[in-house]
């Protein structure tokens, strides 16, 4: 969601800050500022919208200085309009802040009594005025913020800035990611590594609780406690921060054309030699698991559905799957000899780290799949399982989705093989569907334009169905997730046997239903379906492979043939035409692809 960015440095800082912020604009948002101390002055710029015009406002009312502090704000309390966008100030101290303070009604009322007042709508504006109330009373400018965030209830990260301290930021992580970036005399804070990669690759990663003083000299860290911590400097690979569209007139589209180089990273990493078996890092016992737990949101979550199937097909492991957002509100049991899995693109999805602390501790382990292996799940699990999709910009999940399944896959044969699940002749079988994937995903681009002249009838659609059975339901929930969310059309995934249990209702020449039926042993009964819809009038789209194809027979509105693949792992190949559909009717409609309305990629909140 929002991001930050701060900077003591020996240039003028707007310029980086707005480019940090610009490497920030994947997390999405509705406005931006920055503020900057000069000469001992402080003073802000602010914009609605997209950053470029923060840009414009910069050209035409500079903000000079070398220390300063940016963001783009997502919209959580109060609409997205100047008065609302950070950097927030009250008299000495301007703040930028990502999260939600949960007190700040009681906070707002006793600054109220105490005759403060208020400009905005927001919570953020409640943690500037009760720090320049302790500034008032004669604190230091970091004991005030210190003081401040003592009365703070909720998630957030913070940075403070102050007038008169052109060498001080104060910083804090609760729930929300930070971390410090260290140059040659020169210090930056971002949200993310992404936002600090042109400016330094030393990178130290804030703990939960975390409050730190930078200057330029450095940073002086402290624990939850108040307690001085040592936090580890590493150097990150500047590689992986990349964010450029190479030629592409979208990142989602280059996303889903590097499919098949980082399933072959993933497949590689995990299976380093033909032959020599799957290799996981750490200790993973699944002997010592009668059931398994897998709590994700959005995209992840639909991974999880689809490995449910495959862990109880293959390994045998009762599976349960959760939305993050619900699991820890349930207060479910959890027995000792259970696996809890946490699936997350950023690894600081705030509900799924908020399971993650319920789970540790009643589990047995608990092990997650994160894309950044530094993030906060990945820390705080027994076992970090990293899915080497690099860096994913759209908010439309797409790769890192294939990486997942790809490693959850991986993860079930391995689950598989050491409870006697597997022989080896079946074993082998499995991975070589596994290794063929990313060759069979290439095969499949070549659907770009099918999917490009289908998207533009579906565009004129206002309602869109999705039909699968077995593990293709999952990724029919999963092609309707990603048609809506970037397209703007409402669709819905269904099983396909349940559409005589309601969903039927609404098919008519005017609702294009999509059905995914690979060529399986589900393969006729997903047919039988899909004649009831085109008895109806309704028009079918059928993604199928070759054999499927000829066995339907006619009558269908398009067809999308994809090369046959492993049954069971069908579905990572499927996700690429529910992309690639997703994609060319966002673009046929005109809407943001990158950056859709009201969405942002790392979901740091509840």
């Amino acid at each position: 969601m929002c991001g930050i960015v701060g900077v003591l440095g020996d240039h003028e800082a707007a310029p980086l800050l707005v480019q940090a912020l610009g490497r920030l604009e994947y997390r999405g948002y509705d406005s931006a500022g920055i503020a900057t101390v000069n000469a001992g002055r402080l003073d802000r710029r602010r914009a609605v919208g997209k950053l470029v015009n923060l840009s414009d406002l910069l050209v035409h009312d500079p903000l000079p200085g070398r220390s300063g502090i940016g963001h783009t704000r997502w919209a959580t309390h109060g609409a997205p309009t100047v008065t609302n966008a950070h950097p927030h100030r009250a008299g000495r101290v301007a703040v930028v802040h990502n999260g939600i303070i949960e007190n700040y009604r009681a906070l707002r009322e006793e600054l109220s009594i105490g005759g403060a007042g208020f400009e905005s709508e927001t919570d953020t504006e409640t943690v500037a005025l009760l720090t320049q109330k302790y500034l008032g009373e004669g604190l230091p400018a970091a004991e005030a913020a210190f003081k401040a965030l003592s009365r703070l209830e909720g998630a957030f990260a913070l940075c403070f800035l102050f007038e008169g301290e052109d060498d001080l930021m104060v910083i804090a992580r609760k729930g929300s990611p930070l971390a410090i970036g260290h140059g040659a005399g020169e210090m930056f804070v971002g949200s993310d590594a992404i936002a600090l990669a042109p400016m330094t690759n030393h990178i130290t990663y804030l703990e939960e609780g975390d409050r730190a003083i930078v200057t330029r000299a450095g940073a002086r860290i402290f624990d939850a406690h108040g307690t001085p911590a040592e936090r580890t400097v590493k150097t990150i690979d500047i590689d992986t921060t990349r964010v450029e569209k190479a030629g592409y007139k979208h990142f989602m589209a280059k996303e889903i054309a590097e499919q098949p180089v980082v399933l072959a990273d993933t497949l590689g990493h995990y299976l380093p030699a033909e032959g020599d078996g799957i290799v996981l890092p750490g200790d993973l016992d699944f002997t010592a698991f009668d059931r398994i737990v897998m709590v994700a949101c959005g995209t992840a979550y639909l991974a999880c559905l689809t490995a449910k199937y495959w862990f109880e097909q293959v390994a045998r492991l009762p599976v349960e799957v959760d939305v993050a957002s619900e699991f820890r509100y349930r207060e479910p049991p959890v027995p000792p000899r259970t696996l809890a899995l946490f699936v997350s693109q950023s690894g600081e999805t705030a509900d799924t780290l908020a399971a993650l602390r319920y789970c540790t501790g009643k589990a047995a382990q608990t092990v997650s799949l994160v894309n950044v292996e530094e993030s906060s799940i990945a820390r705080e699990s027994d076992l970090a399982l990293p899915i080497l999709a690099g860096p994913e910009i759209g908010v439309a999940s797409t790769k890192a989705f294939t990486c997942q399944l790809t490693v959850l896959g991986l993860l079930v044969l391995d689950a598989a093989r050491q409870k006697g699940r597997l022989s080896p002749e079946q074993m082998e079988t499995h991975l070589s569907g596994l290794r063929a994937m990313p060759g069979l995903i290439n095969m499949a681009l070549s659907l770009q334009e099918d999917a490009r002249a289908i998207s533009q009838e579906l565009s004129e659609a206002s309602d869109i169905l999705f039909l699968g059975r077995g593990a293709l339901y999952p990724l029919a929930l999963e092609g309707a997730l990603k048609l809506k969310e970037i397209s703007y059309i409402h669709a819905e995934g269904y099983a396909s046997g349940e559409l005589k249990h309601g969903p039927i209702a609404l098919v008519d020449s005017h609702v294009p239903v999509i059905v995914m039926a690979p060529h399986d042993r589900l393969f006729d009964k997903t047919i039988s379906n899909m004649q009831e819809v085109m008895a109806r009038g309704g028009k079918v789209v059928l993604i199928t492979d070759t054999a499927g194809a000829k066995a339907a027979g006619d009558g269908m509105w398009h067809t999308m043939v994809l090369p046959g693949a492993a049954d069971l792992f069908a579905p990572i190949l499927y996700a690429l035409p529910a992309q690639l559909l997703a994609y060319h009717t966002a673009v046929a409609k005109g809407t943001d692809v990158d950056q859709p309305r009201n969405l942002a990629k790392s979901v740091t909140v509840e």
